[in-house]
C-alpha cells in the first residue's frame, strides 16, 4: 500500500483503530517485509505475546520437540487481550521492540498490517492453507496473496435449544428465520410465561454476526475512501426482524450475561439461545441445572436454499516485522495451529475451538462437551457449520459503532421502539466519527 494512501486510511491513534478490517484493494502490499532471517540457521530465541491460558504448556511441546530439533526456542509471555494488547503492540513496534509473535483477533489484523507491524509469511507457512476453511484463511490474507497470520480459533454461530421443552410444547427446530419467528409465537400461545429467547443489546458481536450471516459488509473501501454500510439492506432486514419480535412481545428484551438471564435459562423461562460454538462453557455456569437438556443445530437461514453462518469471536498467530527471525517464527505459528499434538494441547489447556479443520472432530473433539453429553455428534455438526462461515468486513472505528449499538439498540429494545431507526443512528454516528477524525468517507 502506498504510504500516502495508508496515511489517509489509517492516520489515527491506536485508540480509534483497535478493531479494523478492510477490503483487499486497500491492503494490497501493506505490512510486507523482506524480513529475514540470516540468523535462522543457528539457535533462535523467540518471544510470543498471547492471552490464551495454558499457552506455556503448549509451547513446551514445541521447545522439547520440533523446536529443539530446529534449535528454535519460544517463550510465551501472557498479555491482556483485546484493545489493550493492540495498543501495546503498536507502541512496542513504534519503538522497534515488538515481540516475534503476537496473538491477534481477526478484526484487528488490518490495523496491524496497515501500521507495518505484521510480516508477510506466505513463503514460510508451507501447506498451512489446506488445513483451514477458505473463509477462515481469507481472514488472515485480507484478500491478497500475502499471509499475515495463521488462524488459531474461531467462533461459528449456532442455534441452541432445550430439547426437552421443545418436545413438551410440540415445537420444531427452526431452519429458517421465518420459522424461528413462528416458533417464538407458538411458544407464547402455549406458555405465555416463557420466551423462545431474548434480544440482547449488551454484546454488539452477536448482532454483528447475525448481520454478517445475512450478507452485510459494514466497512469497505473505495480507493482512498471508507464506505460505511452499517444500515445496508442486509442489516436492515436483521434489525427489522428482531425489532418486530420484541415489539410484539414474541421474545424477551432483556440483556444477556445477567443474573435474571442466567435464571431464565436455568429455570426454562427461556428455552433457546442464538450463540456460537463456545456456548457450552457459558451454559455450564449460567444454567447448571439444565445439563444434558440442550441440543445444538445450525443457525436458521434467511432462505431455504442458503447454508451460511456468522462468526462471533476468534484469533490468529502473527509474526511481526520487528522479528529478526521471521521464518523461524512462521514455522512455529504454523506448527502451533496445524500440528495434531499442538492442537489437542490447545484444546486441553486453553479450551479453544481450533480453526484447523483437521482438529475439529478428533482428539479432544471426538466426544461432545460434557454439558451436551446427550448429543454425540455435537462437534461433527459444529465442524460442518464452521465451513459455512461468511466473511467479515470491519473498519477503523468499530469501537464507536459498537458503543452506539449498545446505546441505540439498548434503548430500542427496552422501549420496544423501531430497531431500524437505531441502526440508522449507528450508521450516522459511525460516519460522523470517521469524518470528525479526518478520514475520507465515500457517500
Amino acid at each position: 500500500m502506498p504510504i500516502t494512501k495508508r496515511r489517509r486510511l489509517f492516520s489515527k491513534s491506536a485508540a480509534t483503530t483497535v478493531a479494523v478490517a478492510l477490503g483487499a484493494t486497500a491492503l494490497a502490499a501493506c505490512g510486507s517485509s523482506d524480513g529475514d532471517s540470516e540468523a535462522d540457521s543457528g539457535p533462535v530465541s523467540l518471544t510470543y505475546w498471547t492471552w490464551t491460558p495454558g499457552m506455556d504448556k503448549v509451547v513446551d511441546l514445541w521447545n522439547k520437540g520440533p523446536g529443539k530439533k530446529d534449535q528454535i526456542t519460544v517463550t510465551a509471555k501472557k498479555q491482556a487481550g483485546g484493545d489493550t494488547l493492540v495498543t501495546k503492540i503498536l507502541t512496542a513496534h513504534k519503538a522497534g521492540k515488538a515481540p516475534d509473535l503476537v496473538q491477534a483477533e481477526y478484526q484487528v489484523l488490518p490495523t496491524l498490517v496497515s501500521n507495518d507491524v505484521l510480516a508477510d509469511i506466505s513463503k514460510d507457512v508451507g501447506d498451512a492453507k489446506s488445513k483451514f476453511a477458505d473463509g477462515v484463511w481469507q481472514q488472515t490474507t485480507l484478500g491478497t496473496d500475502a499471509v499475515y497470520a495463521v488462524p488459531q480459533d474461531i467462533g461459528p454461530m449456532m442455534f441452541y435449544y432445550r430439547e426437552d421443552l421443545f418436545k413438551q410444547y410440540g415445537l420444531k427446530v427452526p431452519t429458517t428465520w421465518e420459522e424461528f419467528a413462528e416458533t417464538a409465537r407458538a411458544l407464547k400461545k402455549k406458555a405465555p410465561d416463557k420466551d423462545l429467547t431474548t434480544f440482547s443489546a449488551n454484546d454488539s458481536g452477536l448482532f454483528a454476526g447475525l448481520a454478517q450471516q445475512a450478507g452485510a459488509k459494514w466497512w469497505t473501501t473505495e480507493g482512498d475512501k471508507w464506505k460505511v454500510g452499517i444500515n445496508d439492506a442486509a442489516s436492515q432486514k436483521v434489525a427489522k426482524f428482531w425489532g418486530d419480535l420484541v415489539k410484539e412481545g414474541a421474545i424477551d428484551n432483556q440483556p444477556m450475561y445477567t443474573p435474571p438471564w442466567n435464571k431464565a435459562l436455568n429455570t426454562g423461562k427461556q428455552i433457546a439461545w442464538v450463540s456460537a460454538v463456545w456456548a457450552p462453557g457459558t451454559l455450564t455456569t449460567a444454567a447448571p441445572e439444565t445439563k444434558g437438556k440442550w441440543a445444538m443445530a445450525p443457525l436458521p437461514q434467511w432462505s431455504e436454499s442458503e447454508n451460511v453462518t456468522g462468526s462471533w469471536g476468534g484469533s490468529s498467530t502473527a509474526v511481526t516485522t520487528d522479528s529478526k527471525h521471521q521464518a523461524a517464527a512462521a514455522k512455529f505459528a504454523a506448527w502451533l495451529n496445524t500440528d495434531d499434538a499442538a492442537l489437542q494441547a490447545l484444546a486441553k489447556e486453553s479450551g479453544i475451538y481450533p480453526a484447523a479443520t483437521n482438529a475439529q472432530t478428533s482428539g479432544a473433539f471426538a466426544n461432545p462437551p460434557e454439558f451436551f453429553s446427550n448429543q454425540p455428534d455435537f462437534y461433527t455438526k459444529a465442524a460442518e457449520i464452521a465451513k459455512t462461515t461468511a466473511p467479515s468486513a470491519w473498519g477503523p472505528n468499530v469501537n464507536v459503532a459498537y458503543t452506539t449499538f449498545k446505546d441505540a439498540f439498548g434503548s430500542a429494545a427496552k422501549n420496544k421502539s423501531d430497531f431500524v431507526t437505531a441502526l440508522n443512528t449507528m450508521q450516522d454516528d459511525t460516519v460522523a466519527d470517521l469524518e470528525k477524525q479526518g478520514f475520507e468517507v465515500s457517500e
